[in-house]
């Protein structure tokens, strides 16, 4: 079964985390970090990790390779935590003006995590590899 997370996320159901892409000075001014500040608890000041019922990735600091531990710090945070599911949105792909296709590799290994649902177009791209 693939797991797509929904394209627009405006409620959470139980148990349920939005990934967003953030800045690492968490200065959530715009975007799916907004949307995570006013309605899923993230924290203003807070980059990265885990914040209400919200997980902050950071996206705004450079190119690929420096936010690609960040996401591998995300797939680690969700298999230590099987009780959550994660909700990952097209992080990287609004403000931060990264194309899916370089973004989405960042994922593989999210593909396989029971708890992780992605995006339709990063799941599209990742099969094409």
């Amino acid at each position: 079964m693939e797991r797509i997370s929904p394209e627009w996320i405006t409620s959470l159901g139980e148990n349920e985390i939005f990934v967003f892409g953030s800045n690492l000075e968490g200065m959530h001014g715009g975007g799916a970090a907004l949307l995570a500040y006013e309605q899923f608890g993230a924290v203003w000041g807070q980059g990265n990790g885990l914040q209400g019922r919200s997980y902050g990735i950071p996206t705004m600091h450079g190119g690929v390779d420096a936010i690609a531990p960040y996401v591998d710090e995300f797939i680690a945070f969700a298999l230590e935590h099987s009780e959550l599911r994660f909700l990952v949105t097209e992080i990287g792909c609004g403000i931060a003006g990264f194309a899916v296709e370089e973004m989405a590799p960042l994922f593989r290994l999210a593909l396989d995590v029971e708890n992780i649902y992605l995006p339709g177009r990063f799941v599209d791209v990742l099969k094409k590899h």
